[in-house]
């Protein structure tokens, strides 16, 4: 949900900006921007404080985004989560990256009969759990009576265990379990420079779109196609740009 649906970055920074001040504010925002020098070339090694850092990013949870995860300390990000933890309902604060799109998904849903499940590794804070925080949210933006499922471990073997058919995701990581670890498609929402995207993502079949009212085109293309052609998969590799193998 979170960087799919949900701006928690957004929230995430500025709770960090109430605990730690405009200064961190600043450094989050300048991770931002890529490690690259103006010509195109990569900057210098990074220092001893740019390592300590990464070790700190490595060591985050996983839904933490990597801006802030590069940006600030391990000290620093337990302290933000258990700030955010002691925020009731904290995941009924967050806004909708794409507003309307969760409106849009719950038509198509209830129009083709689709059958959704939102899946998120959100920690529990304080009030109702984070399953009845984030329906309560889903629903409060225009998904009636939404499947939630709090998971933890790969999404592939999710996806495996549910034997679903399309995972959208913000992830690359979480993308490239969906691909080695089940049979469903994956969907990346890669809201970045294109430049910056794994070169891994369109070589392992992972499709690539720049919004996730991108993504319900692409779906409902292949909803649609798969209606008419049983064999869709072809046509299914082409919308999202997947690359054909050498034997097919």
């Amino acid at each position: 949900m979170d960087g799919v649906f949900a701006d928690m970055e957004a929230e995430l920074l500025r709770q960090a900006t109430l605990i730690f001040g405009e200064s961190m504010k600043r450094r989050l925002e300048e991770r931002r921007e890529p490690d690259v020098a103006p010509d195109g070339e990569a900057a210098d090694a990074p220092d001893d404080k740019t390592s300590e850092r990464q070790a700190a990013a490595e060591a985050a949870p996983d839904n933490v985004p990597s801006t802030m995860k590069m940006g600030m300390s391990a000290r620093q990000q337990r302290r933000l989560w258990r700030h955010v933890e002691s925020i009731e309902d904290f995941w009924q604060t967050l806004r909708e990256l794409e507003p309307g799109v969760l409106k849009r998904l719950a038509a198509l849903t209830l129009e083709r009969r689709w059958e959704i499940i939102f899946l998120t590794k959100r920690p529990e804070t304080a009030g109702a759990t984070a399953q009845v925080q984030s329906q309560r949210w889903l629903e409060a933006k225009g998904f009636p009576l939404p499947s939630v499922f709090v998971v933890q471990g790969s999404r592939g073997r999710i996806a495996d265990a549910l034997g679903l058919d399309i995972v959208v995701d913000d992830r690359p990581e979480n993308c490239l379990d969906v691909v080695v670890d089940s049979k469903a498609r994956a969907i990346l929402v890669w809201r970045a420079d294109e430049s910056l995207l794994p070169a891994a993502a369109r070589r392992l079949g992972i499709g690539v779109v720049k919004t996730v009212g991108e993504s319900l085109d692409v779906i409902s293309q292949i909803d649609a196609a798969s209606r008419e052609d049983p064999g869709v998969l072809t046509r299914m590799k082409r919308l999202l740009g997947f690359k054909e193998a050498a034997n097919a």
